[in-house]
């Protein structure tokens, strides 16, 4: 095991409450001063400076001197990409009420720290993540282009024409390494998005279309004008095919 990297300083430095709050608060690639992440997590200045100290050593935060202040973003959007994905395993490997776990239901309460642009659409992995592509699985799954049974998740031969008509060929994608689709779980809607390479391929469709934005060491993506509307109009049926 000599090869294994360690990850048990970066587990013991996000493991506090307090740390982790803060964290929170830096997801959407922000920088943010010593006293407001204080606020947030309901520290003292002082006492959220040495959380900050050790989060900054563990090489989980940069610094920014601006003045007499200083401000804490978070070193690298990996970080950013870890604590998503351990949000992400404490939700699928928490009990579920339902047989299903994949369930609609009333989504989770969103941490006040993480602005409502995070909450609304952002980079997860190399797919879309938030509400907007939460809805936009659930569209999917309405629309018969997917479904979704026994936990897989398969592309509807409806599902493969009506993509390939937006330029996104399920015979391509499944040539590539990993699933064609599946549903990730959506820390912060408690219901899915649509992962793999289909995930992928859609957000890199969207971007392509101009339809979402990445503003710079951001995670959270901006929906264009444009994209409001085509987005949500996509996989939408018409008044005619739901009377078909």
């Amino acid at each position: 095991m000599e090869h294994a990297p360690c990850i048990s300083q970066i587990a013991t430095l996000l493991a506090d409450p307090k740390r982790s709050a803060m964290m929170w608060a830096l997801m959407d690639g922000s920088a943010r001063a010593t006293e407001e992440l204080a606020l947030l997590a309901g520290l003292s200045p002082s006492s959220a400076s040495a959380h900050l100290g050790r989060l900054s050593a563990g090489g989980l935060l940069r610094v920014e001197n601006r003045g007499r202040k200083r401000f804490f973003r978070l070193a690298a959007p990996e970080v950013g990409a870890a604590i998503e994905a351990l949000a992400s395993a404490t939700f699928a490997s928490a009990p579920q009420d339902t047989p299903d776990v994949f369930k609609r239901s009333a989504p989770l309460v969103k941490p006040r720290a993480v602005r409502s642009s995070l909450l609304s659409a952002r980079l997860c992995d190399d797919h879309l993540g938030g509400t907007l592509s939460a809805d936009l699985y659930q569209r999917l799954l309405e629309a018969g282009w997917i479904a979704h049974s026994d936990q897989r998740v398969t592309v509807t031969l409806k599902g493969a024409t009506e993509l390939a008509a937006r330029g996104v060929f399920i015979q391509a994608l499944a040539n590539h390494n990993g699933k064609v689709a599946c549903a990730c779980p959506d820390w912060s809607e408690r219901r899915p998005h649509m992962g793999g390479s289909l995930g992928a391929a859609l957000l890199q469709l969207f971007m392509q279309s101009g339809w979402l934005t990445l503003p710079n060491d951001s995670r959270a993506l901006q929906v264009t004008a444009s994209g409001q509307r085509e987005i949500h109009r996509f996989a939408q049926e018409t008044e005619l095919e739901m009377a078909l």
